[in-house]
């Protein structure tokens, strides 16, 4: 029952991951407020104080308030053993156990990009932003964004624009908009696409609330775009956290002397992400485009490659599949020059990249 499903996200000291464990051992929400206290105490990290809140069964109150909450505004509760529920999200360790969500639509799409940045975005900034959507919308991608200012915005705007979907995740409850002056993007959103939170109604944008909320921005896309961003800020902990979930990372480029290109240059500098200069990069590297490559045509690829690339294929087909750092490992080679080798052949059709730097022979 719901109001089960959201009381057991309102016990003191119990997170997400605690949350899945409580049910995995109980069978269902329900059943965690039903266990018997010998029971709970048995569970590895279920203490005294975190059982005593169970059993008094105080937080279904406030789940019955917040139950009545989205019944009124006709807001979708989703469970993470729900089939609407983000499954991109889902295999996520510390996916949220209940979003609440309003909007249109799918959230298990075929192709889902997430775009971040500065809040502080410059021309250059905004219009590569629009550049980048405008390229991508034959391919109906859904837009994931933060609704924040600068980027966030223009991504969302930009998606509206080319008639795509967009998603906003927010750091507080659906019962306000912050900031209040995306009002207005975020009712056209409602109608083409939606927004999302982990967080019940009356709960502040705290500033501790959106760090929380990146994770969701990461796990639910397949990639993730970051353009424009200083060395600290939400961007660069979504980026972080997307390369944790093994999510393809993209960063635009920038001056050397912009503070706001620093963040994308490190990630770029770092191999925390590929370098981007166009929608066409998301394509290749995401194999979001027709494949046309003829078998005769790689044998004689095949025949032209150097000892090098030999030894790299060689590598990749002892384990069907092999990783970036498992290439270096085995190979010797510099870094540097296993990415540039790597970027040979793919454009040669030998090999494909997959989600995670994962490297795969055609």
């Amino acid at each position: 029952m719901l109001i089960y499903q959201i009381g057991i996200t309102l016990i003191p000291g119990i997170g997400d991951i605690n949350g899945k464990k409580l049910i995995s051992y109980c069978g269902s929400a329900e059943a965690v407020f039903k266990e018997k206290k010998k029971t709970l105490l048995k569970i590895p990290g279920i203490g005294e104080s975190t059982v005593t809140s169970i059993l008094s069964q105080e937080v279904l109150e406030r789940a019955e308030e917040e139950i009545s909450f989205v019944e009124k505004y006709n807001i979708t509760p989703l469970f993470f053993t729900s089939k609407s529920y983000p499954q991109r999200l889902k295999h996520c360790v510390d996916s949220p156990l209940m979003l609440y969500y309003k909007g249109s639509a799918d959230l298990n799409c075929d192709k889902i990009i997430s775009v971040v940045g500065t809040r502080r975005a410059s021309d250059y900034g905004k219009e590569t932003c629009n550049k980048i959507i405008e390229d991508l919308a034959a391919l109906k991608v859904l837009v994931v964004s933060g609704l924040a200012y600068g980027i966030d915005s223009k991504a969302h705007q930009s998606a509206l624009n080319y008639n795509l979907e967009t998603i906003g995740v927010l750091a507080h409850g659906l019962d306000r908009i912050y900031p209040y002056s995306n009002r207005a993007l975020a009712e056209k959103m409602l109608h083409s696409g939606g927004l999302i939170t982990d967080f019940l109604s009356k709960t502040n944008p705290d500033r501790e609330n959106f760090p929380k909320r990146n994770r969701i921005i990461a796990g639910m896309s397949d990639a993730l775009v970051v353009i424009e961003t200083a060395m600290k800020g939400g961007a660069l902990i979504t980026a972080n956290i997307a390369n944790s979930y093994n999510r393809d990372v993209f960063a635009v480029p920038g001056k050397l002397t912009d503070k706001f290109s620093e963040g994308c240059n490190f990630l770029i500098k770092t191999n925390k992400a590929a370098l981007l200069q166009s929608a066409r990069d998301i394509e290749y590297i995401m194999r979001w485009e027709p494949q046309e490559v003829k078998s005769s045509r790689q044998q004689k690829l095949f025949e032209e490659l150097t000892p090098e690339e030999e030894a790299i294929i060689n590598i990749i087909n002892e384990n069907t599949e092999s990783g970036i750092d498992h290439i270096v490992l085995q190979s010797k080679f510099t870094a540097s020059k296993i990415a540039a080798i790597l970027l040979n052949l793919e454009f040669k059709g030998m090999i494909r990249s997959l989600p995670g730097k994962i490297y795969k022979c055609v």
